[in-house]
């Protein structure tokens, strides 16, 4: 085999780690999001600290930078208002006829599972401004949605 087609190590064919994407826009949190984004680095600090193997630890380098940005650039919002859809409410709403439920948080705290959406999602940024009984429209459909309820998350 010619030298020319020889590679010293496998390092030559790794591919490369790019940093986390960071969410664009402010860094918008509740006070249980920040709880979580401190969490969060508290456990990538530690996986730094234990790590031996090189490739994982670079790994968690790299997570803990990310949190570190999203802490450092973490805005506590302010209670919304309890009439209308904002930051950190939850809304009861029906869409297309269907009954839902959600709560707004930030990129970090965003869960679908729980029903946490992100603020800037489109979903929620139709509902911010809302009130109760308010019929907005949605993805291009008039009327599609009707808020029905609005509380503080806590």
């Amino acid at each position: 085999m010619s030298v020319a087609f020889r590679r010293d190590s496998d390092e030559e064919v790794l591919e490369p780690k790019f940093e986390l994407p960071i969410p664009p826009g402010p860094n918008l949190v509740t006070a249980a999001g920040l709880a979580l984004i401190e969490a969060r680095l508290a456990t990538a600090e530690a996986m730094v600290a234990a790590e031996t193997d090189e490739v994982a630890l670079a790994d968690a380098k790299r997570q803990r930078r990310y949190w570190i940005t999203r802490k450092t650039s973490a805005q506590l919002a302010p209670p919304p208002p309890p009439d209308r859809v904002a930051f950190g409410s939850r809304v009861r709403f029906t869409l297309n006829g269907a009954a839902r439920g959600v709560m707004l948080v930030g990129s970090d705290e965003a869960e679908g599972v729980t029903d946490k959406i992100p603020f800037t999602a489109p979903l929620a940024r139709a509902l911010i401004g809302g009130e109760v009984g308010e019929v907005l429209d949605f993805a291009g459909t008039a009327d599609a949605i009707e808020i029905l309820g609005i509380e503080r998350a806590g």
